[in-house]
């Protein structure tokens, strides 16, 4: 896997075409995820320590939005019930191609299935551990409550849902402050104001984040039986809720 940094918005663009993950994106995503997202190995550490709690026998653990796998891998190596496989999905024929690869130099001997879809279009079914690591916040919103329902109808009793999201805050000053510290933790990682500010417009109206309290009436709507966060840095977050 390529190591690349990430220069995709350190040039002056003009006008800024919403953010997809294509191919550009998936050079140098490796980058971009830890110098953007706050967190995001302590998360993907934590994931595998959580399937490797709630995976069942003869069931499927899925990564709803995989990238390139990070989730799945870390799933992968800690899983330890028998008959599991990992069901991971993407859309973005760059990034599971990429992803591929990945799973296949691998050493772990979990099966993991690729598939490319939206994961709104995938049945689940028979699963003890669902994983939508920051891919919510890209589904419409009119479309997330069905989303998560059909999610709880497919999880096994006792099964476990990890959501990870960037959140939006009601109160004005939080929410200045929390987008404030978040610019300040990708200027310490070495993005510049300008790419800070073109990335920011390349996902406005693509990323729609919403409040923890928002999230939680979702699941507990859609059943579950409770729903906290495990983790936040900032306005990162990641809530695990229980069948």
């Amino acid at each position: 896997m390529n190591l690349q940094k990430d220069t995709l918005y350190a040039s002056p663009l003009g006008d800024i075409d919403g953010f997809k993950f294509d191919a550009s994106v998936v050079d140098v995503f490796p980058d971009m995820i830890q110098r953007s997202v706050p967190g995001y190995s302590a998360i993907i550490s934590a994931i595998g320590l959580l399937a490797s709690r709630f995976a069942q026998a003869d069931s499927v653990c899925y990564d709803l939005g995989c990238s390139l796998g990070a989730a799945t891998l870390s799933m992968r190596h800690k899983i330890s019930a028998a008959n599991c496989k990992i069901i991971a999905v993407d859309n973005s024929t760059a990034m599971l191609s990429r992803c591929e690869k990945i799973i296949t130099r691998d050493t772990a001997s979990i099966p993991v299935e690729l598939v490319c879809s939206d994961i709104q279009d995938i049945k689940i079914q028979n699963a003890s551990v669902v994983v939508l690591n920051f891919t919510l916040q890209f589904i419409p919103l009119a479309d997330r409550n069905a989303f998560i329902k059909k999610i709880y109808a497919g999880l096994r009793p006792g099964g476990l849902l990890v959501l990870s999201e960037k959140l939006f805050f009601s109160d004005l000053r939080q929410q200045s402050l929390q987008t404030e510290m978040h610019h300040a933790f990708k200027k310490a990682n070495g993005y510049s104001d300008m790419e800070i500010s073109q990335k920011r417009a390349s996902l406005e109206n693509v990323l729609i984040p919403e409040t923890f309290t928002q999230h939680k009436n979702r699941l507990l709507q859609s059943g579950f039986d409770n729903a906290e966060v495990w983790f936040q840095y900032f306005n990162f977050a990641s809530i695990i809720a229980l069948k």
